[in-house]
């Protein structure tokens, strides 16, 4: 297919916009886009042996899905997607897979492989557009698409798979299947760093290039993890910048520059420094996107919440966050819940059947719904990172909004943190302790941060925004926190020590273990309390 100029795809984006308005105007639309889903994905699954085996067939009622088919995890379909890498075709889809995508392994260490059927490509594609769809309806304009957009995460070198026998299989790290799932013009009139470049895979390598070359664009929209945004903003700054022209924030350095996409961690503690360096007129766009599939967009205020992406092809199912236990997922299927059975202000636990053959597929995630009609969520946390060692079931979000109210209050900036269970020997047997905070600050900051103090607001904090762990506080079930403040470089060392600095790797906000905070210890070498 022939690729056009620019100003025809620029045109038709103005009318996608103008459809993308009307469409998000239709605030009843999404159970019947999801049962519209759901038909079409039993009807390809059911040519799948796996899954015809499951119980699947075309046809199949919800209420007989809900019944008969049983969730899965990753460990559980690694032998069927290992049979998939071999060349076996017809396994969790129709036809054969060649390529494959591999997780970072954020979690639990452990990467897991995805198959990356070509309409799981086309759901990233139609998601992806939506997504910037919804910019432009934000924005009132579709002036992001004159420039260039640069996305900044792990390499898109496409490798072979050592397991592949009978025909060629190939892997790719999750941020950098974008360059390969883009359509052919997005790819020559928007795709920045290009081909070349996005296949480096050193990462300081790669980011050396993109700073080399993003000098002189005209970048319009800038996709990236926070931490490395603020990195390439401050590289930029130091290498673009003469003495006749200083850069203080990237839109003096690219004028138009409108838009900062971001998702894979929430972006509270670091908006005032991205902020400052992407420049005051830049808007925030954040995208819901797990490895698996996409889920949500930001399509109005970020106090509303995301808007889900009901019709791009991926059928969505909640369970209670209360009832949640993967050793159990075989007896909890009839439990959950449609898009439509959701209600607002509770915690649910993610799951997904996608055109890439995961069925009822555990994300990991935790969600909660803002709005049930139209369907809007914020991101809570992970299954895995709460912190319930003594029973508080304290989630991801809620260390991040206090940490970040804290730090706003006094004018901290936030680099870095991370939180564990510090545990209390006693003689009554009972697990006893107290919250241990890792956290590193940017240097400067306009009060000097003390310990003590940040711990005693951090309480408080949690106290207002979980009623569980205040009540364990005022029992004296649970010890006042503490707080190690680290000096600078501490995570990014601790990212190197274990293999994860660059692409799409993040630290863990929180563990009900000390996998993380020992390994901060030995770095710190701090005192034992």
């Amino acid at each position: 297919m022939p690729v056009w100029p620019k100003s025809i795809y620029t045109f038709g984006v103005s009318l996608g916009t103008a459809a993308t308005e009307w469409k998000l105007r239709q605030k009843r639309s999404a159970v019947p886009q999801q049962e519209r889903v759901f038909r079409g994905l039993m009807g390809q699954l059911a040519q799948a042996g796996y899954w015809r085996s499951a119980g699947v067939e075309s046809g199949l009622t919800y209420p007989a899905f809900q019944s008969r088919v049983v969730p899965r995890t990753a460990a559980q379909l690694a032998p069927a997607i290992e049979r998939m890498q071999a060349g076996e075709p017809d396994v969790l889809w129709p036809g054969a897979c060649t390529l494959f995508l591999v997780t970072p392994g954020t979690t639990n260490g452990t990467p897991n492989t995805i198959p990356v059927t070509e309409p799981l490509l086309a759901h990233y594609r139609r998601a992806a557009m939506d997504t910037l769809l919804f910019y432009t309806v934000r924005a009132r304009h579709a002036g992001v698409f004159r420039g260039r957009h640069l996305w900044l995460g792990s390499s898109s070198v496409v490798k072979p798979l050592a397991a592949a026998s009978a025909s060629p299989a190939y892997a790719v790290e999750a941020t950098g299947l974008a360059g390969l799932a883009m359509p052919a013009w997005m790819e020559k009139h928007l795709y920045e760093p290009g081909t070349a470049i996005g296949q480096i895979e050193d990462w300081s390598s790669r980011l050396d290039a993109i700073v080399a070359r993003s000098c002189r664009l005209d970048i319009s929209m800038l996709a990236a993890f926070p931490r490395w945004a603020m990195l390439l903003a401050r590289m930029l700054r130091e290498k673009c910048a003469t003495p006749t022209r200083p850069i203080r924030h990237l839109q003096e350095l690219w004028p138009n520059l409108e838009c900062y996409l971001h998702s894979g961690v929430p972006v509270g503690p670091f908006y005032d420094e991205l902020r400052e360096l992407l420049g005051p007129k830049v808007r925030f766009h954040e995208l819901y996107a797990a490895n698996e599939a996409f889920i949500a967009a930001q399509d109005g205020e970020p106090a509303a919440g995301l808007r889900v992406l009901a019709d791009a092809g991926v059928f969505l199912e909640f369970l209670p966050i209360a009832e949640f236990d993967e050793a159990r997922l075989d007896q909890l299927g009839p439990r959950l819940l449609p898009l439509g059975g959701i209600r607002t202000g509770t915690d649910y636990a993610i799951f997904v059947t996608t055109p890439g053959g995961l069925v009822r597929y555990p994300l990991g995630d935790v969600v909660r719904f803002i709005s049930a009609v139209p369907p809007r969520l914020v991101y809570v946390g992970r299954t895995s990172l709460r912190l319930h060692a003594f029973g508080e079931n304290v989630q991801e979000k809620e260390v991040t909004d206090a940490l970040v109210a804290v730090c706003q209050r006094h004018k901290w900036t936030i680099v870095n943190f991370h939180v564990a269970p510090l545990f209390a020997a006693n003689l009554t047997g009972s697990i006893r302790g107290r919250h241990e905070w890792w956290v590193e600050l940017n240097a400067g900051t306009v009060k000097t941060p003390r310990g003590p103090q940040l711990a005693e607001e951090l309480d408080q904090e949690i106290q207002r925004l979980n009623p569980g762990y205040a009540t364990k506080r005022r029992t004296a079930m649970m010890e006042p926190p503490f707080v190690r403040l680290v000096m600078p470089g501490v995570f990014q060392h601790w990212l190197q020590y274990r293999g994860r600095w660059g692409g799409q790797h993040k630290t863990p906000r929180c563990r009900s273990d000390r996998r993380v905070a020992d390994d901060l210890a030995q770095i710190t070498n701090f005192a034992r309390d």
